[in-house]
């Protein structure tokens, strides 16, 4: 029944409908892993994983329609402008659902207070955060300790979090491109997974106060809008080589057409990476402590 509901076609005109669809997938794939899976004493310790995959599920019939389309729009254009404006569409339609989900997730990870939901994004976020007393940040941020606000040691310096975080991002960037190669759609996965890392990120900057959600997303977006358009461009050009080759093969002009705005587009993603990694550790801090 929801997959009908998600229909490409609607969403051509109006990509910002994919918000919607973000919220209910989100809230959706949140409460089925709590309903579910909270009671079991083994799944329970994987519920990080297990909500990741109910977005990967429902949200895969929307991303192979849209890959392919991308790609049978990819043959007829040439140049850089030409190759935005084919594919615009469908990025800021990924966006929108990208949005939604981090919403979704942050809402009802706060409201459940259930640190189990988000154990493995925790981890994440403390392993760039605080990579040097990773135990102690992870147990920092249980719901069921009653002290949220006191510091966590083992900071690192700008220039060192800078490169961990560029090599982190450009690591995503090629696994998602892998994903999407192997498996067109695949990628979704990448996806789900870092706006569930971001929504872990958010609860925690908000000392877990769902009146504080707006500025958590603003505190994290400044820099995660361009770093996840990244992965959803470089998502989308692996799919579109993908179905390319299998329906051209790997000779002839269009294949070679193709492929050069594939590498367009990998460029495009590689810089927008630098770019949100320099606006994570020298911007954004300026503006939120």
């Amino acid at each position: 029944m929801l997959e009908s509901m998600i229909n490409p076609r609607r969403v051509e005109k109006g990509p910002w409908k994919m918000f919607f669809i973000g919220l209910i997938y989100g809230s959706l794939s949140l409460l089925f892993a709590k309903w579910f899976f909270a009671s079991d004493v083994v799944l329970s310790q994987y519920s990080g994983m297990i909500v990741v995959l109910f977005c990967v599920m429902f949200s895969l019939p929307f991303m192979y329609f849209i890959i392919k389309k991308e790609e049978a729009e990819d043959e007829q254009v040439f140049g850089f402008m030409h190759v935005w404006k084919a594919h615009k569409d469908a990025i800021f339609a990924f966006m929108w659902l990208f949005l939604g989900f981090i919403l979704a997730f942050s809402f009802w990870y706060i409201l459940l207070s259930d640190s189990s939901l988000f154990n493995a994004q925790i981890e994440t976020y403390c392993r760039i955060n605080s990579p040097g007393n990773l135990e102690a940040c992870v147990d920092r941020y249980d719901f069921s300790k009653t002290d949220i606000s006191s510091g966590v040691t083992g900071a690192v310096t700008k220039e060192i979090r800078l490169l961990s975080i560029i090599s982190n991002n450009v690591y995503v960037m090629i696994f998602t491109l892998l994903l999407s190669l192997i498996f067109g759609a695949g990628a979704i996965f990448v996806l789900a997974w870092n706006a569930s890392v971001i929504a872990a990120a958010i609860a925690i900057f908000t000392q877990h106060q769902i009146k504080e959600i707006p500025l958590g997303v603003a505190r994290y977006m400044i820099h995660g809008f361009p770093e996840i358009a990244a992965y959803f461009i470089t998502a989308l050009a692996g799919g579109i080589f993908g179905v390319c080759v299998l329906k051209h093969g790997i000779q002839g002009k269009r294949f070679l057409h193709v492929f050069e705005n594939i590498v367009l587009l990998l460029f495009i993603a590689l810089v927008i990476i630098f770019v949100a990694a320099l606006i994570e550790v020298y911007f954004t801090p300026l503006l939120f402590i």
